[in-house]
């Protein structure tokens, strides 16, 4: 999986964390590895082994300068590239210098974000082109947090919709400086139907539920190849939401919460509640990816909030109330353990998806014109099946079903 993840541009750093030439480099882990990005003297930014390939000193405490980043050890420079550009401690006649190439990987930047790619170079995609990086910053709000469990494991949280009349049962209601209405609890005979449909870029998720004696409506969440999930709005004219959960190493991952909206500013309301940390984002230590509220202080549990049932889980905020169930089942859940039922089919073809992809299936979502996966709901009259809805609101075309093998 690690190498099929390679074939995709993986987001690694904000724009902002390098904020100008010759800035300080940064550490970054990735997949496994350990790296340094900086941005050099022109706006370039590189994104290199973390290790000299001279004798291993860290190039994060190399000087940014002269379009290239010093090692302190023994002053080898090297480019965006990776190639060493200077060895003055070797003679002005060496060519040694044109032999040496640092790990590097290529970057680009698009919608605020620096993207880098990591698997072979003749087999590069088209830049990224999610529908918020098409937006200007004005009409996006992003963060992101480090979670404590394997990518997958926070994924498969993401796609299970089943969890959020329970989970998330009472989160619009409370607030923490004052007091709200007590919530209608505990919702009883709670009937969905789950459908998924391969898609251009991955899956398209339904959940139909029903409306009344004539109609149905289906909530169409698509899954983007390899850690993609988008998020419809909470109301009319709302923000979307992407998210993406990118391995670090096998037991930690990178979860990326973006907010934007395809026509028009943010406007302040929304800023607002992004920040409140009520939905999708969660609060960090400043300067840090490490949340405020995390494992080690029980993700601030208030039991007395819990049990007066303005609140399911006496934890707050949507985004905080996944990410404890993600991490508390451990950094690898052991899935030979799990019972699977109905509402677990997304999570079946989800899994079904990326293992086909492993197998030599095609690579979904690769292509950039693949990326523009739509999201929302949809009313039909009763009974009408769920391709059919998703291909009369555009959602999904019957053509691109059948190309990705539906």
């Amino acid at each position: 999986m690690g190498d099929l993840m390679r074939r995709y541009w993986t987001p690694a750093l904000f724009s902002e964390q390098l904020p100008e030439p010759d800035c300080a480099p940064l550490r970054v882990r990735l997949l496994g590895e350990d790296l340094v990005g900086f941005r050099d003297s022109s706006g370039r930014v590189g994104l290199l082994g973390q290790h000299c390939p001279h004798r291993g000193a860290s190039l994060f405490f190399g000087r940014n300068e002269e379009c290239g980043l010093r090692c302190v050890y023994h002053g080898w420079k090297f480019d965006v590239s990776g190639q060493c550009i200077e060895m003055p401690n070797e003679p002005p006649e060496s060519n040694f210098k044109h032999k040496i190439q640092a790990a590097a990987y290529p970057c680009v930047e698009r919608g605020g974000i620096i993207w880098t790619y990591m698997g072979p170079p003749d087999l590069k995609p088209g830049e990224p082109e999610y529908a918020f990086c098409q937006v200007p910053p004005s009409q996006r709000f992003a963060t992101r947090h480090t979670q404590e469990c394997n990518w997958l494991q926070a994924l498969e949280g993401g796609q299970d919709t089943a969890h959020v009349p329970f989970l998330h049962l009472g989160d619009r209601v409370i607030d923490r400086d004052r007091e709200g209405d007590v919530m209608e609890w505990m919702p009883k005979g709670i009937k969905f139907h789950y459908e998924p449909t391969p898609a251009e870029y991955g899956l398209l998720i339904g959940q139909k539920r029903s409306l009344d004696a004539d109609r149905d409506s289906w909530t169409l969440t698509p899954f983007l190849m390899p850690w993609y999930k988008v998020i419809s709005p909470l109301r009319p004219d709302g923000l979307i939401g992407y998210h993406a959960w990118v391995p670090i190493d096998d037991e930690h991952c990178m979860a990326w919460s973006i907010e934007y909206h395809p026509s028009r500013d943010i406007t302040e309301d929304e800023l607002e509640e992004a920040r409140s940390y009520r939905h999708i984002h969660l609060e960090n230590i400043p300067g840090t990816d490490t949340t405020v509220w995390n494992a080690g202080n029980d993700y601030g549990i208030d039991r007395t909030l819990q049990r007066s049932r303005r609140s399911f889980t006496g934890i707050w905020g949507v985004g905080l109330q996944d990410t404890a169930m993600q991490e508390c089942a451990g950094p690898i859940y052991d899935r030979t353990t799990e019972h699977l039922g109905t509402s677990d089919v997304p999570l079946i073809a989800m899994r079904k998806c990326l293992l086909d992809a492993v197998r030599g299936g095609e690579l979904l979502g690769l292509d950039p014109a693949s990326q523009h996966a739509k999201c929302g709901s949809v009313v039909v009259p009763k009974g009408t099946p769920f391709l059919d809805a998703a291909d009369h609101a555009g959602y999904v075309k019957r053509e691109e079903v059948a190309s990705a093998g539906g």
